[in-house]
């Protein structure tokens, strides 16, 4: 270099320079060290749960109050089917009980009459068939006994049946040798009555009771 000349500067890094020699501003700053350790990648935090909205809360609400309306629709619903199911069998129960009290009463009625009846048999038996007085008797009480039965009463059928206690009253016993006779009924002393399938007058009866033959 020649005297007089001036110095030159030689850049040679001239990623922090310029072409006429001023520093950059962006490579003020040191440049990153390398590193053996590979960087990591920045840790991602779990999305925020959405925050409903006013709207989105007021139809939530909307459908609570809807639900429970209809629960309570349900309840009511029941409560009144329950409540007709109930009055209509109570009716059903009360008028059974009522037929059942009119049943009774109709059918002390008819034991009333029976006595009466019994009364136009016994005369009958006691006078001729063919008289005219018995005629007359036997039509009243032909009379009185049909509309017992029109109203439900029933004779009980009872000769060459087997005795009942339930339905028969022992007025008197003949003996017999046969023993497939024995306990049958062989007469009626007095009728008895069913006043629609209950028992008002069991029948009195002469009852058959088997005796082995004594061995000649």
């Amino acid at each position: 270099m020649e005297q007089g000349d001036e110095p030159t500067v030689r850049v040679k890094d001239r990623r922090r320079f310029d072409a006429e020699g001023n520093p950059r501003q962006d490579a003020e700053a040191e440049p990153p060290t390398a590193s053996s350790e590979p960087p990591t990648a920045p840790r991602e935090s779990p999305p925020a749960a959405p925050v409903p909205s006013a709207l989105e809360l007021e139809n939530q609400r909307l459908l609570e109050e809807l639900e429970t309306t209809r629960k309570r629709m349900n309840d009511l619903a029941w409560a009144v089917k329950n409540g007709e199911r109930e009055r209509e069998e109570f009716k059903q129960r009360l008028q059974r009980e009522r037929d059942q009290l009119m049943d009774l009463e109709r059918a002390k009625a008819a034991t009333a009459l029976l006595e009466a009846v019994d009364e136009l048999e016994l005369c009958l038996k006691a006078a001729p068939a063919d008289n005219a007085l018995s005629q007359g008797v036997r039509l009243i009480r032909d009379g009185i006994v049909s509309r017992l039965q029109q109203s439900g009463l029933e004779r009980l059928e009872v000769v060459g049946r087997t005795f009942d206690p339930n339905e028969h009253e022992a007025a008197d016993m003949e003996i017999t040798g046969h023993a497939d006779d024995d306990q049958k009924i062989t007469a009626e002393v007095r009728a008895g009555y069913r006043f629609k399938g209950r028992l008002v007058r069991p029948a009195r009866v002469k009852v058959a009771r088997y005796v082995q033959p004594a061995n000649a």
